[in-house]
């Protein structure tokens, strides 16, 4: 048992702890994947069967590299641990028991893209307003209540949750619900929150599979177990309820994806659950210096609801903490810029050593331009990842509706492409004929000259026949040869093959890499089922961590803080630490929300090994007007033990004092979490004609006074005192206000 040498004593005992219910604290740095790869390994070193392990990640990369590790130790038997994100596990369970719950085994999987559009869809068949019916608000609501298992029926039926919809002006909300999963059903498809809800019910209302699961999977992991949801939780509840052998790794400090649905209750009262449960905390970081794990301490401190534990470190003291007080955003770039040019030249370091992490996507523009003009390589993380490019989506659906006919948004994307004489008034008619026959699309299409004759039948009975030609090939060939005949006799390559500009050349490249990647996948031992249909579902629940296809490591990274989680990198710089940006302005309404920005700032803090360099900007342009910031509270909840006080990395002397000051924040708007229930007669007024000294009335924030109102381009904003949350500028576009008279 070498693995065991490594461990210091918190990890062994971790390891060594295999029966019963175990939560394994594990703070920043901490070695939890080792810890849980150990884990797995030591199980099947005492002979428990590999299929009798499930262990479940947040990504497929997590699920790859702790695989990896097991096999080393292990051998190829490792290869048999039921190992996966949740979607991927749950959807190859439901693939094995879709006709319990109504559906085929060739069910496609809906992307965010897919639903949007069939949402879209059904929109403008229901003619109502997408300004206020915005489709990603919608999908929203739908994915919300998904999460906290409410079905259509159950969202009908509450009274609360209809007069909430009243509040937002979306009283068709339940009826949008009902309608988009009737469309899915018919569509023999499930979007990424179904694989979890329809896991739920096959469970719940099919207690013999339940039980043959429960007997399958005697020892159950979680890894990530601040980030689960409600649903995520009661499946993996339920399978652990006979062995009882449950373990789950998390950081509660790390618990930052709650506008995902995660909740971090999950973990907070994982005891009450689980009585006799052992908890067992790793509290020694391995990764970064004693100043950064100090400050990072001394940040989530001021959380209250946490689990306590005190992390340290022996590695050494390093660097203290830099701070960047720039004049404007753009003057934020180039100081960043120039120090890790700086950094570069006089420690010889690479570009891969170097992570920007900003709060929102908008920030990395300033950041971009300033490293272009000094030929520094960057790559952003968040953009259009390899598999939501236009080219590889439209032969993904035409791989997808090859598999599954009933699929409706595959065949809306393919149905004219390349163009076959098939328009959007052709496509409507097919839809509106598949609704009053009461059947689905391809029905019609593949009896068009008994539903639609006429000189419309003869493209859309051409492509019935093409459909068809595939369908033959995919039950009789894997997943590449299926692939290939499909690329070449759609006519897609040939379209792309003859655009010879460059973006036309790249992305028949594109395509041409695509098909590379499914040779990989038939080519992998270890995908037994090498069939079409099992090469999309792998594709279908990608995480956008697992979509690196760049193969130029040697560049700086910008993103996302929330796409950082997990990451490490020697030198790191956040930057926009200024109030209403970091923390946002829209998580300041209540306790929750604002522990939950702290957390962030403890996950970015702690993302840096050797360096970590904060910044803030004293001006920034937003909605096209230049803005005074305020520097972040966040800067002043970190000890300033830990900070260079003395000078900012401009070069320009500050006092320490004089920048204390500055950086004192106003103080925190902390307010209970049901801020207001709105009135209820509330409906929206005009507020073309506010003004000062109204009364006014928002649906979240409650009651206030009007101060004033001001043009802003083409839009107005008011500046509003209210009774519960104090003084709030809202842009009049936006905001949802009824006024009072009285």
């Amino acid at each position: 048992m070498d693995y065991l040498e490594g461990l210091n004593e918190p990890q062994r005992e971790a390891v060594l702890q295999t029966e019963g219910p175990l939560m394994i604290i594990a703070g920043a740095g901490s070695g939890k994947t080792r810890v849980l790869t150990y884990r797995i390994a030591h199980l099947i070193y005492h002979g428990v069967d590999p299929f009798n392990i499930l262990a479940l990640t947040f990504t497929n990369k997590a699920a790859a590299e702790m695989r990896q590790r097991i096999e080393k130790v292990v051998g190829t038997e490792s290869r048999n641990v039921w190992m996966g994100t949740f979607h991927s596990i749950f959807a190859r369970i439901l693939r094995i028991e879709a006709d319990k719950i109504g559906y085929s085994r060739d069910f496609s999987i809906y992307d965010t893209d897919d639903s949007k559009s069939l949402i879209r869809s059904i929109l403008k068949e229901l003619s109502l307003d997408d300004k206020i019916y915005r489709v990603g608000g919608v999908l929203g609501r739908i994915s919300g209540a998904k999460n906290r298992l409410v079905s259509v029926n159950e969202y009908l039926r509450n009274t609360t949750i209809q007069a909430d919809d009243e509040a937002n002006r979306m009283p068709e909300m339940g009826r949008l619900y009902k309608i988009y999963q009737d469309r899915l059903r018919k569509s023999n498809a499930m979007d990424f929150d179904d694989l979890l809800f329809n896991t739920n019910v096959l469970f719940r209302d099919h207690v013999a599979v339940l039980n043959k699961y429960q007997q399958k999977f005697k020892y159950v992991m979680v890894d990530e177990f601040q980030d689960t949801n409600i649903s995520q939780y009661l499946i993996t509840r339920k399978l652990a309820a006979v062995h009882q052998n449950i373990c789950v790794v998390g950081d509660d400090a790390q618990s930052i994806y709650a506008f995902r649905g995660a909740d971090i209750q999950n973990i907070l009262n994982f005891e009450k659950d689980y009585p006799d449960l052992k908890v067992i905390k790793l509290e020694q970081n391995y990764r970064s210096t004693q100043n950064i794990v100090k400050a990072a301490n001394s940040v989530i401190n001021k959380n209250k609801a946490q689990l306590r534990k005190n992390v340290w470190t022996e590695n050494i003291e390093g660097p203290l903490i830099d701070l960047i007080k720039a004049s404007s955003d753009n003057e934020e770039g180039n100081l960043i810029a120039n120090s890790i040019f700086e950094e570069k030249m006089n420690n010889s370091l690479r570009n891969s050593d170097f992570a920007i992490l900003y709060r929102t996507n908008a920030q990395s523009r300033a950041f971009e331009e300033a490293l272009r003009r000094r030929n520094i390589k960057y790559r952003i993380i968040g953009g259009v990842s390899f598999y939501q490019r236009k080219e590889i989506k439209d032969l993904i659906a035409y791989l997808r509706f090859t598999v599954n006919q009933n699929d409706e948004e595959a065949f809306k994307r393919i149905i004219n492409l390349p163009k076959r004489g098939i328009g959007e008034s052709t496509v409507a008619k097919i839809v509106v004929t598949a609704d009053e026959n009461n059947i689905n699309l391809w029905e019609v299409v593949s009896k068009v000259q008994q539903f639609m004759p006429g000189r419309l039948a003869a493209p859309i009975d051409n492509f019935s026949t093409l459909i068809k030609s595939f369908k033959v090939i995919a039950n009789q060939k894997d997943a590449f040869e299926t692939a290939t005949h499909v690329a070449k006799n759609s006519g897609l390559l040939k379209d792309l093959h003859e655009d010879k500009t460059v973006e036309g050349l790249a992305r028949y490249e594109n395509v041409q890499e695509l098909l590379n990647a499914i040779k990989e996948f038939v080519d992998n031992p270890e995908n037994e089922d090498k069939t079409l249909s099992s090469f999309l579902q792998s594709v279908s629940l990608l995480t956008s961590a697992d979509d690196e296809k760049d193969t130029d490591t040697d560049k700086i990274t910008l993103m996302t803080i929330h796409a950082a989680k997990g990451l490490e990198f020697k030198h790191v710089y956040i930057v926009g630490m200024e109030e209403d940006l970091f923390p946002s302005q829209m998580m300041l309404a209540s306790r929750a929300d604002l522990e939950e920005e702290r957390r962030l700032f403890y996950v970015a803090i702690t993302r840096a090994e050797k360096k970590l360099t904060l910044a803030f900007a004293e001006t920034r342009y937003k909605f096209g007007r230049l803005k005074t910031c305020e520097p972040s509270r966040f800067l002043n909840e970190i000890d300033p033990a830990f900070i260079r006080m003395d000078k900012s990395l401009n070069g320009r002397e500050a006092a320490a004092a004089t920048l204390v000051k500055s950086m004192t924040p106003r103080k925190p708007t902390v307010v209970p979490a049901n801020l207001h229930t709105p009135s209820q007669d509330f409906v929206p007024s005009d507020t073309s004609q506010l003004t000062g000294g109204m009364k006014v009335e928002h649906p979240k924030f409650g009651f206030g006074i009007v101060k004033d109102v001001e043009v802003q381009g083409n839009d107005k904003k008011a500046r509003i005192d209210f009774e519960k949350v104090g003084e709030k500028t809202l842009l009049l576009s936006f905001a949802k206000l009824k006024i009072h008279t009285n």
